[in-house]
């Protein structure tokens, strides 16, 4: 996991007013006037409310493991975490309830109690699954406590159940280590995860929806107006006049509200483009279409057909670190229609529903971006520093329709075999439709076959990445699931494949190929380059400085485009040194002391993050690079 993912989105916490029982953005409750209890979240704090589906999946698992449901009826939220995959706190009446996840070994949700959850558990008046204990003290969390200890137990206690456990004003919960009928005997027979003393219990009343858009309404109307006045700025500028504006729009809810927002704060009229990608959810491609028809939009929607499939046999399955998919798909044609716009106008001004907690590589997005990529396209986010939360309100506000897709499971709304969507999301894609799901994964076994791996590899999800992340690597080991395959794991080399050559735009390019290194580890390392700008989609890292630019694409590719030959040699053997410190680093530590500017981390990898001036003192100090030669001998040759 590359260190630099670790970021601060600005602001995680929320309020929450126990008066009304309510979520609150900002301190003071809009319904009553009260000040709100705060609520830390943990990074990136972007909040958002329950589905059905999920407060379903929530409902079934406590029923299951305590015989009755406290929560029915109650507002959830859910904060995403990291974990193996589909990871969330559950807030419930301003309580830290517990955690849902989706076990990639068992394909199936757990929940995982918290110390407030089991305290209001147990201030309910649940007796199921619970342990009376007589140790004193408050020391007791992770510790094992013997039989003799135990004063009575319910009768349907199962080795491995968590249990509620009371005893001398405490209260917590446990893992059981015997039966109800054995749980008396002398030997080790409960293992306490956490227990205290405080006190905390659900709020009896259950807020509408229309209660939690009032006492939000005078925080989302700050925001709004906030989020026009980007459009509306922008898109009155000068330069922008004459140019017609479009809004990306993907079915999501992000492109939805971004739409809405940007109709509302400008005059004049708007486009809107939709890839269909020929991998798009059924669900997706009608509401976009539908939405359009009702609101008279001026959409164009642009079609590529059978693109994925024809170009599968060539590229092999997309993967989180190798998203060719996106490319071809999506930004190829896209692209095609903003080039054109470009041409007609000079300048094309895009709206942009991404927002800064959706991912690490979207943290730092400015509110207006000029593309890398397309000369003449800006693009205005004016969502960026929007929670899931204040996106759900604002749809809830205006009484916007919006994909289905929310409803039946789906954090956010892609193609339907997308290597980035949450294994939870797959498996769910699976239920829902069974002969898509059936067309994939007959291909996905095909391709296991002929590559020498198991069916076990391709259930679990390990197809959707070209190098495993340390998370994937653990639980094969745990599975017993051989990850070794023809063109994974390669072994690490970069070589020239393109030598120098003049470019006929202007000065010199040099090409080259990298093997056994991931995009996540190019990340890691590129700030030492230059100023850079990751694009997420089209899976390549752009390095610009005032002689050169560096291209490096998930593939492997590697494009140096300098004034002249020397510095094109010169840039592509740096690029080369700093990929291979990277892959070979030994973290003795060395390049850290030397760097006057705290810029680089070693655990859990070598990092270097945006401190870096660039100064050289610690390629200069590596030993990897002091051995550059010998590590890669034929480095030099095309």
């Amino acid at each position: 996991m590359r260190a630099t993912q670790h970021f601060d989105s600005g602001q995680n916490y929320i309020f929450w007013c126990n008066e009304c029982n309510v979520p609150v953005l900002e301190e003071k409750c809009g319904i009553c006037g009260k000040n709100g209890d705060k609520i830390e979240l943990s990074p990136p704090g972007d909040i958002r409310f329950a589905s059905p589906y999920e407060k379903d999946i929530i409902d079934k698992l406590v029923l299951k493991s305590f015989s009755s449901n406290p929560l029915s009826g109650k507002l959830i939220l859910l904060n995403k975490i990291p974990g193996e995959d589909k990871t969330d706190e559950i807030i419930v009446d301003g309580l830290y309830f517990g955690v849902l996840r989706f076990d990639l070994g068992e394909l199936e949700f757990k929940l995982d109690i918290m110390i407030d959850g089991a305290l209001a558990l147990i201030n309910s008046g649940i007796n199921s699954k619970t342990v009376r204990i007589s140790s004193k003290g408050r020391h007791l969390s992770g510790k094992n406590i013997d039989g003799s200890e135990i004063l009575e137990c319910s009768g349907d206690i199962v080795k491995g159940d968590t249990v509620l456990v009371t005893g001398n004003n405490l209260g917590g919960f446990g893992i059981s280590l015997s039966g109800s009928s054995d749980m008396k005997q002398s030997f080790p027979s409960l293992k306490i995860r956490k227990i205290s003393s405080q006190k905390a219990a659900f709020n009896s009343k259950i807020p509408s929806f229309d209660e939690v858009s009032r006492a939000n309404a005078p925080h989302m109307k700050q925001l709004v107006k906030d989020a026009a006045n980007t459009i509306r700025g922008i898109a009155n500028q000068a330069e922008f006049r004459d140019s017609p504006v479009y809004v990306s729009f993907s079915g999501g809810k992000d492109s939805l509200v971004t739409l809405d927002l940007t109709r509302k704060a400008i005059k004049k009229p708007v486009k809107v483009f939709f890839a269909n990608t020929g991998i798009e959810f059924p669900e997706t491609i009608e509401f976009i279409r539908n939405y359009s028809k009702e609101n008279n939009l001026d959409i164009i929607e642009v079609e590529v057909k059978e693109a994925f499939w024809e170009a599968l046999p060539d590229f092999g399955p997309p993967a989180k670190d190798f998203r060719w998919c996106c490319k071809v798909c999506k930004l190829a044609p896209i692209n095609s229609v903003i080039e054109e716009c470009v041409s007609k106008h000079g300048k094309c001004l895009t709206i942009d529903g991404k927002r800064k907690y959706e991912s690490f590589a979207r943290a730092r997005i400015a509110p207006k971006e000029e593309n890398p990529f397309i000369p003449g396209q800006v693009s205005v986010f004016p969502i960026r520093n929007w929670r899931a939360i204040e996106v759900w309100l604002y749809i809830y506000f205006r009484n916007l329709e919006y994909n289905p897709l929310y409803d039946m499971g789906f954090e956010r709304v892609g193609c339907w075999l997308c290597p980035a969507e949450l294994g939870a999301e797959y498996y769910r894609f699976g239920q829902l439709h069974p002969e898509l799901f059936e067309r994939w994964n007959n291909y996905l076994l095909e391709w296991a076959n002929e590559n020498g791996i198991t069916e076990e590899f391709i259930k679990h999800g390990f197809w959707r990445w070209k190098t495993l992340p340390p998370k994937m690597n653990k639980l094969a080991v745990e599975l017993g699931i051989n990850t070794k395959i023809q063109g994974r794991d390669e072994e690490f080399g970069i070589v020239v494949t393109g030598g120098v050559s003049p470019c006929k735009s202007g000065g010199y390019t040099m090409e080259g190929k990298v093997t056994g290194l991931s995009m996540d580890e190019v990340l890691d390392v590129v700030n030492i380059l230059g100023e850079n700008t990751y694009s997420e989609d089209l899976g390549v890292v752009l390095v610009k400085t005032p002689d050169c630019s560096v291209k490096i694409f998930s593939s492997g590719h590697i494009s140096v485009n300098a004034r002249n030959e020397e510095q094109a040699v010169s840039v592509f053997e740096n690029t080369a040194k700093q990929l291979i410190r990277v892959k070979k680093c030994t973290k003795c530590g060395v390049c850290q002391k030397v760097c006057p500017a705290d810029a680089i981390t070693l655990e859990p990898s070598l990092n270097i993050n945006d401190k870096c001036t660039r100064c050289g003192k610690c390629t200069g100090s590596c030993v990897v690079v002091k051995y550059f030669d010998k590590l890669l001998p034929g480095f030099r040759k095309v």
